[in-house]
């Protein structure tokens, strides 16, 4: 079985095949990282869906062609749902990987040798293998377990009256939450922070591509030596549990990855590095980013925090609007496998696509006042945060779960808990990734 990194082909860079059909604006905004770091680009997403729904934008990176990129709901559904014409596995899923001197080698390849790049028939094998441990029956035991975990970090946050949310709760119940699924040792699970820290700084060093050269300090050494280190150890430790999986079946997700085949044949070591990169990043991120952007969320729409306290029967509509409104997963891309159209903009074969999901839930078309928070929204859950079609995100019904036991938990406990200013957002265009959220509220027992 061929490597995808092996086959992986950068798109030429010409710049767009046909001439743009829409007005050229905000031509380099959907790259400009120190606008990403003060919360998506909201007004910027509106005027594209405006004047521009299928726009070509610029790329940071010396030699790289640029993209077309979709804003509106119809069109970000319509590529979403055809793999057929838009390839997640010609030029995988993100923007750009960068020249090949500007690459992390390992993470590099395990960013492609993953499920998320891989079109059909191959996708689907995998994507098989793992549905056992999504279903209502299996994520029942896991609910009341994510309830329980959620009851011992409030009580730790109980006494404090103030604290970062994000390290008190959002990044610690999503990697409890993952380990329980994956099956990992409880003595072991520590060292997903550590090596969630390390992936957040390669996330954004990745996106910030406008960057000249980095003077090597000693401190700046020592950085890259620990960074490397926590790394390695990442991807030894997945390969180690795997292997044993092989060997030893348990009834975890950890056994379906391990035990996974393409073709009847059992994954190469390279693509297991893949599925553990791919698992252990997506099944953090994007819980951890909506449990603290729904705080924000609540804080700045306290009529409908009143109205979610007085009828927690509404939570679990509430929790696909926290979605729709935060939508952690900025984009994702596609590479078009021949010449196509959208809404009239002529797309050559090879060009990036790119589907900005928070745009598309936003879109006035489809939601109604759509940059409103409304936690009775009757079309919620149409959000399109978690993707579409074959390649929808197999562990969003784990999201919600946990997203609404924090807020069915948090809000009858600290009534008057809200945001209190000072949040820190990663300068990340891919994903919306909250690294301090500060909250205050009533300790128990005053």
């Amino acid at each position: 079985m061929l490597l995808l990194s092996e086959i992986y082909t950068p798109a030429a860079a010409t710049g767009p095949a046909h001439p743009p059909v829409y007005p050229r604006i905000d031509r380099d905004a959907l790259s400009d990282q120190a606008l990403f770091a003060l919360g998506q680009p909201w007004g910027v997403y509106a005027r594209l869906r405006a004047e521009a729904p299928v726009s070509w934008q610029d790329e940071p990176m010396p030699g790289e062609p640029g993209f077309w990129a979709l804003t509106r709901y119809d069109d970000v559904m319509r590529v979403d749902g055809d793999p057929v014409t838009f390839s997640s596995q010609k030029g995988g899923i993100l923007m750009a990987y960068g020249p090949p001197e500007m690459r992390h080698p390992l993470l590099f390849r395990a960013s492609v040798d993953a499920m998320i790049n891989m079109d059909a028939p191959w996708h689907l094998q995998l994507r098989k293998e793992h549905m056992p441990y999504f279903t209502p029956r299996y994520l029942a035991g896991v609910k009341e377990k994510v309830a329980g975990e959620t009851t011992r970090l409030l009580d730790q946050m109980a006494g404090l009256g103030s604290c970062d949310l994000v390290e008190a709760l959002s990044s610690r119940l999503p990697l409890f939450t993952l380990c329980e699924i994956l099956g990992v040792p409880e003595a072991d699970r520590p060292k997903f922070l550590t090596w969630m820290h390390f992936l957040e700084v390669a996330g954004n060093v990745a996106a910030d591509r406008r960057g000249g050269p980095i003077e090597m300090t000693p401190e700046i050494m020592a950085f890259i030596q620990a960074f490397n280190d926590a790394i390695g150890e990442m991807f030894e430790y997945g390969r180690h549990m795997l292997h044993k999986r092989r060997a030893d079946p348990q009834p975890d997700l950890m056994t379906a990855i391990a035990r996974a085949t393409i073709d009847d044949e059992l994954l190469r070591d390279e693509y297991l590095d893949g599925s553990w990169l791919l698992i252990v990043f997506a099944g953090n991120d994007t819980t951890r980013n909506t449990i603290s952007g729904a705080m924000k969320l609540l804080t700045e729409y306290p009529d409908q925090k009143k109205k979610l306290q007085a009828n927690l029967d509404l939570m679990p509509n509430a929790a696909d609007e926290f979605i729709r409104m935060v939508s952690p997963v900025i984009y994702m891309r596609r590479t078009a496998t021949r010449d196509t159209e959208i809404r009239g903009q002529k797309i050559a074969a090879g060009e990036k696509v790119i589907m900005y999901y928070g745009a598309a839930n936003r879109d006035p078309e489809v939601f109604q006042d759509p940059d409103r928070l409304d936690v009775e929204r009757a079309n919620a859950s149409k959000h399109i945060a978690f993707g579409y079609g074959p390649h929808v995100c197999i562990g969003k019904r784990v999201a919600q779960l946990q997203l609404e036991e924090v807020y069915r938990q948090i809000l009858p406990r600290f009534p008057d808990i809200e945001y209190c200013g000072g949040i820190d957002i990663a300068p990340n265009n891919f994903v919306h990734a909250i690294r301090r959220l500060p909250v205050r509220f009533t300790p128990e027992g005053r």
